[in-house]
């Protein structure tokens, strides 16, 4: 059924992926699929930010981000799930959806919350997920 599954996940959100993990890996595992886990260090957002950082902070904090990333896999993953670690930069909500275009996934598997006031009028990453992926999305609610 599935070909190429995407989890996305924060490393620095448990609740990102306590709950979506085991449903990822079971997918993966029941259609012998490749298991793409994304995360994404937001960038900077109007340009001015990016200048009280100093030269090259991006380029490190990328590069640890994908030490953290591949030591999470090797703690969460089984060895016997084919797992490609993907650390990406941006938007969000864009940067899955991208991820998910790029590597032809099928399916987009990722955790939600219960809405807060705040999520109604600005739309978590999940929901603007939904709303775009040409995808199939798990939402898995957390």
């Amino acid at each position: 059924m599935f070909n190429s599954i995407l989890l996305a996940v924060d490393l620095s959100a448990e609740s990102t992926w306590k709950k979506a993990l085991p449903v990822a890996t079971d997918m993966a595992r029941s259609n012998d699929a490749p298991l793409h886990v994304v995360t994404v260090m937001p960038d900077f957002g109007m340009s001015i930010v990016g200048t009280f950082f100093e030269s090259g902070f991006e380029e490190k904090a990328l590069h640890e981000l994908g030490e953290k990333l591949s030591g999470w896999v090797a703690d969460h993953i089984s060895d016997e799930i084919d797992v490609h670690p993907h650390v990406l930069h941006g938007r969000v909500y864009e940067q899955i959806i991208e991820a998910a275009d790029r590597v032809s996934a099928d399916v987009i598997v990722m955790a939600s919350h219960r809405p807060e006031l705040t999520d109604y009028l600005l739309g978590p990453n999940a929901a603007r997920v939904v709303r775009h992926a040409t995808q199939s999305i798990f939402v898995v609610r957390g």
